[in-house]
């Protein structure tokens, strides 16, 4: 196609294109809406924090309807790619290049570049699909173009993607506005027009957005620009406002001494590696691009994973204010710089194998499809551990979270709660192989070999008599051996092994390539059992040592995280029924 102001979407492959441009200009908005919120203190500056909070969580939104379109007519939403991180000050994806985006704190200079960017179309304004003026204009084109392919092609032509790959507002509920889920054209044009009125006001010139306000439900919203516009004049817009009469309600203010004074458009290059803030601001990066990774698997088939996108979102919100604490040379303040962290750097997020990888202070990401299901721990009347009975199959995307901190409400599904009571999932567990660990006692015809630090109390060592390590002296009776090895073969952390003589290969029992949820007696949740030789990676990329067995803390309380030490027991943790989400 050609580029231009007046380029028409006449194609599904430019429609398409368009669509991910889309997807990178809601993107390119949001690290300078979070520059400027997390450079507010919210005790001086309430009404900032709200207007600039709620202004990014809607992006957030823009971004998902984006996606929703661009999946609906059959493409590929890219998300975790350099050029959505381009440096600071930058320009907006195929817009107006006389329009820059820079990260700055809030104030003077960080508004009028949100106003410029939220402003209204002109009236009249042509549709412009590239070197857009405004970002009504942009989205007009895209309108244009489904019009005209759909009368041309067909709706079902061009409407041709995985329903299954809409995101819903099941899972995305911080926002007033409306994640609808594009399957037509109606739907389509829905979710432009959202995106528009909640950045411009409604298409007919009025201030309102059409929803009701997320901080004050007895008051209706106003878009975006005139959000900004209140802060800069100090009044709220009333009823009876017009954009000519700007706004004439009570007044709002803003404490200019409540501000961070962030430097502008910090960059790694401006500190020696190894110093602590481009030590901060590379963790940063790694959080950020962990996001962009997580929502990218959100829109491409793992719905599910946007909650665990937005909820990792509150440890940037902890990592930015902590660098706009760190004084520089001059009297500015360190802040984040928003540079791309290539995946081969973050190990953990390098193709679709089968692995589950721990996140720092959050859930348990599995790939590659792993099968997820439950099992309960059977139990004689005497409370002995018997067997394993395992369940159905839980449902999965091909890439799911489980829950690490033991609050979410979908367990064993994570829903995000970890960032809202700041989860401390830090891990302390070793990564020395198991022959390093593990103690051995000899009988006739087995070694039993055990590291006590996987222990997680499952109880089948124990027995109905008496536990393996007295039973070791009787070995030379089969069936006391048999016992023993099948005992062991039970034992889901695998802290017992065994095999046939000293320094021997251990025996192993054949157990596929899985995850089951365990549930002991009495109703006790306990723990995550990874099977089948899963390979599962600390949130620094590095690998725990693969085991034919393991099991991982769900409840949140273990002292060997991310490993599971039975703790669970010590605090009764139970497994509450997932509590129904509010229908779309």
């Amino acid at each position: 196609m050609t580029h231009g102001s007046t380029a028409r979407i006449d194609t599904l492959d430019s429609l398409r294109e368009h669509l991910q441009w889309a997807i990178e200009l809601e993107h390119a908005t949001l690290p300078p809406y979070l520059c400027a919120l997390y450079s507010l203190d919210p005790q001086r500056n309430p009404e900032a924090v709200e207007v600039v909070g709620s202004v990014f969580v809607e992006e957030m939104l823009h971004l998902a309807l984006a996606a929703n379109l661009l999946n609906a007519v059959g493409g590929r939403p890219l998300l975790d790619a350099p050029q959505l991180l381009p440096p600071h000050p930058r320009p907006l994806p195929h817009g107006d290049r006389s329009l820059e985006l820079s990260l700055v704190p809030f104030g003077p200079q960080a508004l009028e570049m949100f106003l410029r960017l939220e402003r209204p179309a002109p009236p009249g304004a042509p549709a412009e699909g590239d070197a857009y003026e405004t970002i009504g204009q942009f989205y007009a084109a895209i309108a244009d173009g489904l019009r005209r392919l759909c009368e041309r092609l067909g709706e079902q032509t061009v409407f041709c993607g995985d329903p299954a790959r809409q995101v819903g507002a099941e899972h995305f509920r911080h926002t007033a506005g409306r994640l609808v889920q594009v399957v037509d054209l109606a739907s389509a044009l829905a979710a432009l027009e959202e995106i528009v009125e909640q950045g411009e006001g409604t298409a007919r010139g009025g201030v309102w957005d059409g929803d009701q306000d997320v901080f004050h439900p007895e008051r209706e919203e106003v878009g975006h620009y005139y959000r900004f516009q209140e802060l800069k004049l100090g009044r709220r817009y009333q009823r009876g406002d017009t954009p000519q009469s700007g706004p004439t309600g009570e007044k709002i203010s803003v404490d200019p001494a409540g501000v961070h004074p962030m430097r502008h458009n910090p960059r790694l290059s401006d500190h020696p590696a190894g110093s602590a803030i481009r030590t901060a601001q590379e963790e940063f990066n790694h959080t950020y691009c962990a996001v962009l990774h997580l929502l990218e698997r959100a829109f491409n088939g793992s719905p599910k994973l946007l909650g665990v996108a937005t909820g990792t979102m509150y440890a940037l919100k902890a990592q930015a204010q902590a660098l706009m604490r760190m004084p520089e040379q001059d009297s500015a303040m360190a802040g984040p710089t928003f540079e791309y962290v290539a995946p081969e750097q973050r190990r953990w997020s390098v193709g679709d194998r089968q692995r589950i990888v721990v996140l720092r202070d959050g859930p348990y990401l599995v790939y590659g499809g792993v099968p997820l299901r439950r099992k309960r721990k059977i139990v004689s009347a005497e409370k002995h551990a018997l067997t394993w009975k395992t369940g159905q199959p839980l449902e999965t995307e091909d890439t799911y979270a489980l829950c690490r901190c033991g609050h979410s409400a979908s367990k064993p599904f994570c829903d995000g709660t970890h960032a809202v009571i700041g989860f401390d999932g830090t891990e302390s567990a070793g990564l020395q192989p198991y022959k390093e660990l593990q103690h051995v006692h000899d009988g006739v015809g087995i070694s039993a070999q055990r590291v006590g630090e996987l222990c997680v109390h499952a109880a089948f060592c124990i027995g109905r008599t008496r536990p393996i390590a007295a039973m070791l002296a009787d070995t030379g009776d089969s069936d006391v051996r048999a016992d023993i090895m099948g005992r062991i073969d039970h034992c889901p952390s695998g802290s017992y092994s065994y095999a046939l003589e000293r320094g021997g290969e251990s025996i192993e029992a054949d157990l596929p390539q899985a995850v089951s949820v365990l549930e002991e007696e009495d109703g006790l949740a306990g723990a995550l059992w990874v099977t089948g030789k899963v390979p599962v990676l600390r949130s620094d990329g590095l690998p725990l040592e693969t085991r034919n067995r393991m099991t991982l803390c769900r409840c949140g309380h273990s002292g060997n995280k991310p490993l599971c030490d039975g703790t669970h027991r010590e605090i009764g943790f139970r497994e509450e029924p997932p509590q129904p989400g509010p229908t779309p």
